[in-house]
Formats: C-alpha cells, structure tokens, sequence
C-alpha cells in the first residue's frame, strides 16, 4: 500500500488486530502473566497476522504501510491491557527494525527484516548496563576490532525480549578514548554466537508477561559486517529513533488509559453499593468525568504528533512532552479507576489490578519523565 491511505483502511485494519487481541490473545493472557512469559510460537502467530513491523517497505518483506497502522497494533494491545506483550512487539517492530531500516547496509537489511516480519526472528536492543541507567555515555561493553571481526565483552540488564530474542542490537564502547558519546558504536549480534549468554528472566512487578533479562558477552566474535550505522557513530543512531519511540509508548499511554476507564464504566454501571449502583454516586460521575477528560486532551496532543511525525515535522521537545504528559495521565488514570472498584481492585483477578501495575515502567523505560523534563526545559531555554 503507498502513504496514501483512506480511512477505511485504517478502520480495516484495526478491526483485524482487536478481533485478533480479543480472541487469541486476551483468553490466554492471564496464564502468560502467571508463567511470565509470552509463548515463542506467538511471536511467529503475529507474523502470520502481518501485525509485525507493518511499515517496513515491501521489498524488505513488510507491508510499506505509513507509520500510523503500526501504532494501530500498538494501540489495540495497549487497549486490551496486554502491555506486556505490546511492549515486546514495539521494541521489535517499532525500535529495531527502525535501527535496521534506517542505519543498516542492504545486506543486513535484506537479511534480518524479512525474518523479523514473519517473527522467524525476534529482535532487542541491550543498551542498559549495571549502574548506567539512563546514562548511555557510561556505556563500559566494548568491542575491540580483531582483523576482520570485533570482539565484544560486557554485560546489559533489563533488555526486554531477552529470553526469546535472536537477534539484539548491541550498543558497544568502540573507542576508549573518546570523550562521552562519540566513542560508541552499534552491532548485530545473532544470538547463537559462542560467548553470548541470556541471564535470568527478571522478575518485575508488573508486565510479567513480558520477558526481560541480562545479556552477558565474553569475547563474542562478530564479523566487521555486523556493525549497524557508521564506527563510532552510534549515539547519533539512537538519538535519530528516539522519537519513534517516545510517540510509540505516549500512544500506548493513551490506548491504555482508554482501556482502563472502559473496563471501570463496566464495573460501576453493575457493582452496587448501599442500593444503588456505584455510577449512581456523585463521586464516580465525577472522577470519571475528570479522568475522561485527562485523557483526551492528551490523546489531542499525541494525534497531533504523530502527524507532525508523518510529515517529519515532529521536535525533540514536542515528543519529549507527548511521552512525558501521557505516561503520567496514564498513572494517574489507572490509580483513578482502581480506586473505584474498591477492595476488589487490589486483586490480582481483576484486570484493573494489571493495568495498574503495567502502567508504572512507562514514566521509566524509552527514557524517564525526569529526563523527558530535562529535554523540554534545554529546548526552552536554549535562546
């Protein structure tokens, strides 16, 4: 399809992906949390569906339709309070293959989305070190060149999609001497290379679906192929993706907080307290009209970035505020609702309970509000 699109399609195509979610994916999502982790074979079910890396062009095996449709997969998931998974496939689909796409030789790109489309292979990205953080400049994994290959040693942690990944793009100290950022250098590393070795899947307290883990490399041998971008250019790489993925998680903030306030107007409208429903008390109308409104004045702000996004308009500074003002009205919305439904939303039975918990890595992963705040307040004050 071109980046002409009617509205039709897009209503097309979301219609399959909920149909999808409601009837694949949430029946079995409660015994996915409970396991803390996704089924390998889903990943390869998502591809069948062509719910994986939507707007990759065609002649990487994708769809080469516009960004807008893959935040339609993100956002049913989000919706369906499937975080946990929804978040794997961004990484994957949303983040990665973007890195591949947009930095990557057409070798490497012939060779890994096609893969990645049909979830033949699942991609991650290990960024995060033991005492870094957010902090990329403290970067300490290195990769040494080696005659015609780079020998890569060090650890990461919190990578998501780490139990079943095959491929991660690994951000890798390439200069010691260089100062900061500009020392550090990106590559694919297939996971099936000697020295590789996956840690434990981390246990969170919420997306317990979601498999997260420790990545340790000890002199993992990688052909000088592997490299993804230019030597010593990787900071710019990711500062390049970084608004794809930022708009990414504020949309599914919004998505999320969608859900949450449907599945709250449900049980209010039925639960029934000192003889009338709890929708009756003047409270719930108000905290719902209060939440409601929260929430679509953000969802007004990430619509228009994600056109500004389209149009390659989209600022640092503008989704630096998407992602910061969505991801904490998601929080916020979601403490709201599970208020509402009393004692019982503090079980774990009640889909509102993992909505609540699910909803707290958002102010921290793909960069935290704080640091979000740092970004907008430079981009104020730089005249």
């Amino acid at each position: 399809m071109s980046q002409v699109y009617e509205q039709s399609d897009l209503d097309l195509f979301r219609d399959n992906v909920r149909r999808y979610v409601e009837t694949e994916v949430v029946p079995k999502y409660e015994q996915w949390d409970k396991d803390a982790i996704i089924p390998r074979e889903v990943w390869n079910q998502l591809g069948d569906q062509g719910f994986l890396c939507v707007d990759i062009p065609e002649e990487y095996g994708g769809c080469g339709v516009p960004f807008r449709f893959s935040m339609i997969v993100a956002e049913e998931f989000a919706r369906a309070n499937c975080m946990g998974l929804g978040g794997g496939m961004a990484v994957h689909s949303d983040i990665v293959a973007h890195y591949i796409l947009h930095a990557g030789t057409e070798e490497q790109k012939h060779h890994y989305l096609p893969k990645m489309v049909s979830g033949v292979q699942v991609g991650a990205i290990a960024m995060t070190e033991p005492g870094t953080g957010s902090d990329l400049q403290g970067v300490r994994t290195h990769a040494k060149l080696d005659g015609d290959e780079y020998v890569i040693n060090g650890s990461k942690t919190f990578i998501s999609n780490g139990q079943h990944c095959d491929l991660v793009v690994v951000v890798a100290r390439t200069d010691p001497d260089a100062p900061g950022s500009r020392g550090i250098s990106l590559f694919i590393v297939d996971c099936d290379l000697p020295g590789f070795e996956r840690g434990r899947n981390l246990e969170k307290i919420g997306c317990h679906a979601a498999d997260t883990s420790e990545m340790f490399f000890q002199d993992v041998r990688v052909p000088t192929s592997a490299l993804l971008g230019p030597l010593n250019g990787g900071f710019g790489v990711l500062m390049n993706e970084l608004r794809r993925e930022r708009l990414s998680l504020a949309v599914c903030g919004v998505a999320a907080a969608e859900g949450a306030i449907a599945m709250t107007v449900d049980y209010v409208k039925e639960r029934r307290a000192f003889g009338k429903a709890i929708a009756d008390f003047q409270n719930t109308r108000f905290k719902l009209a209060e939440m409601q409104t929260d929430l679509r004045i953000n969802k007004a702000f990430v619509n228009e970035c994600v056109n500004r996004f389209e149009t390659d308009e989209l600022d640092v500074a503008s989704v630096s505020m998407a992602k910061l003002a969505s991801t904490e009205m998601q929080g916020r919305v979601v403490d709201g609702c599970l208020q509402l439904f009393g004692g019982y939303g503090y079980m774990v039975e009640y889909p509102i309970a993992r909505a609540f918990v699910d909803a707290r890595v958002q102010r921290i992963y793909g960069g935290t509000s704080e640091i979000m705040k740092e970004l907008i307040s430079r981009d104020i004050l730089k005249s």
